[in-house]
């Protein structure tokens, strides 16, 4: 995928994020992702910084949607997402 694909995926899941976001609880939950100081609007980020921030949103979407949704998504989507988001970080050594 390139850079400005990763972009526009990253500003459709911030998008998806802001739906969501009519809960007080995902501000709490988004802490990951407001800590990453990254948005789709930065285009001089590198690619594997869009690629991580999309791993956390996702991570974060998934986690919202199962809570309310009484556990639509299996738990091995969530798993498998986190994994993502801890493989992400040893590549932009964040860890």
């Amino acid at each position: 995928m390139y850079k400005d694909e990763m972009i526009q995926l990253h500003q459709f899941l911030v998008y998806v994020l802001k739906y969501l976001a009519e809960d007080s609880q995902i501000t709490n939950d988004c802490s990951e992702y407001i800590s990453l100081k990254i948005s789709p609007h930065h285009i001089h980020k590198t690619k594997a910084e869009h690629k991580h921030a999309i791993f956390v949103l996702c991570k974060i979407i998934s986690e919202i949607i199962s809570d309310d949704d009484n556990n639509s998504i299996p738990d091995n989507v969530s798993n498998s997402l986190s994994e993502l988001v801890i493989r992400s970080q040893k590549e932009l050594n964040i860890i």
